[in-house]
């Protein structure tokens, strides 16, 4: 990211329409996406009707609206978070300004925005919207694969690839509200961790075969948040992030199946019922896949390190380190 990326300001010449908010951005947090886009050698190049001179990455950010649309349901001076795309503009910029048209409905929408709970900090709200919507997403895939009683909860059993991961420790603490019984793979020190999030069964990946202990536990349904193919058909359901790729710095999403024609043979004979089922997902932008955030006691957002604004690309090599445990968050603004 050059400097020019991180400091210019864009400049809004107009009020915003009425669906549309002005942020200033006080808190945004990275993400391994934000890490593949900047090592994509076309990322330079991208025309700036796609990726604009001030561009810079981030989805999840938190800050105070500066102005607001008269139909945008907020007001300035509101303390907000929430998501939104890192398409055109991104979120690691001091001002932004989205379209929230989409946030008051199920639907999916461009970008969602809710008001912060007064007892997290910036940091804390920048820290969870991409993670949860993540997981969240990934749960809705794999509850119809999970026994359930008449309240949409019960004694199904699900395992978790990627248990410490910032979207798994979520994963694992939604399938424990759900009343599921959570297998997770991790490594021994983030245990505890993991266990603290709701975990039933901890695996440790660095001294046990991951596979033989997934099967033998037989989960109903798996969350795979690391990528790979180890553990594929060891459950009705396979819920995958990442699909086949193993390199954090490579592309995943749903995006893979572009290139990955075993992918897409797995997804197509699953769903003709000749084979387990299978999904990469796409990230559901949904208001009601983020309002589950706000019950979430403070104590579980889990913050690795803060950077200032003018040491974001320190921020980034820490994001690459692979030693992150929890969030990595800019301070965009005081």
């Amino acid at each position: 990211m050059s400097a020019s990326k991180k400091t210019t300001i864009p400049s809004y010449q107009s009020p915003p329409k009425p669906d549309q908010l002005r942020i200033r951005i006080k808190a945004a947090s990275l993400n391994p996406v934000d890490a593949q886009l900047m090592g994509n050698p076309l990322w330079p190049y991208l025309p700036a009707a796609l990726v604009r001179a001030h561009k810079g990455v981030g989805e999840d950010f938190s800050g105070v609206v500066e102005e607001a649309g008269m139909s945008s349901g907020f007001q300035a001076g509101d303390e907000v978070f929430g998501i939104a795309p890192f398409l055109p503009e991104g979120t690691l910029q001091e001002v932004i300004q989205l379209d929230v048209s989409g946030s008051s409905s199920s639907a999916s929408a461009s970008a969602v925005v809710l008001p912060k709970p007064a007892d997290w900090s910036w940091e804390q709200a920048a820290a969870v919207p991409l993670v949860w919507i993540t997981a969240q997403t990934c749960i809705a895939k794999a509850a119809p694969w999970v026994p359930a009683n008449g309240n949409g909860h019960g004694n199904g059993k699900i395992a978790i690839l990627g248990g410490s991961s910032s979207c798994g420790i979520y994963a694992v603490y939604i399938a424990k509200q759900r009343g599921w019984e959570v297998a997770a793979t991790c490594s021994s020190k983030n245990a505890e961790h993991v266990r603290s999030m709701g975990a039933d069964t901890v695996i440790d990946y660095t001294t046990a075969v991951v596979s033989e202990q997934i099967k033998a536990f037989a989960p109903d349904a798996i969350l795979d948040f690391v990528g790979g193919v180890e553990c594929l058909g060891l459950a009705r359901r396979y819920v995958t992030v990442c699909g086949e790729k193993t390199s954090r710095l490579a592309i995943g999403g749903r995006v893979v199946y572009l290139w990955n024609p075993q992918m897409v043979l797995r997804a197509l004979l699953g769903r003709i019922g000749l084979g387990f089922s299978y999904t990469c997902i796409n990230l559901e932008v949904k208001p009601p896949n983020l309002e589950g955030v706000l019950s979430l006691p403070k104590d579980k957002i889990f913050i690795d390190s803060t950077f200032g604004f003018d040491e974001a690309m320190e921020a980034f090599e820490r994001l690459n380190s692979s030693r992150a445990r929890g969030k990595v968050i800019v301070r965009v603004s005081d």
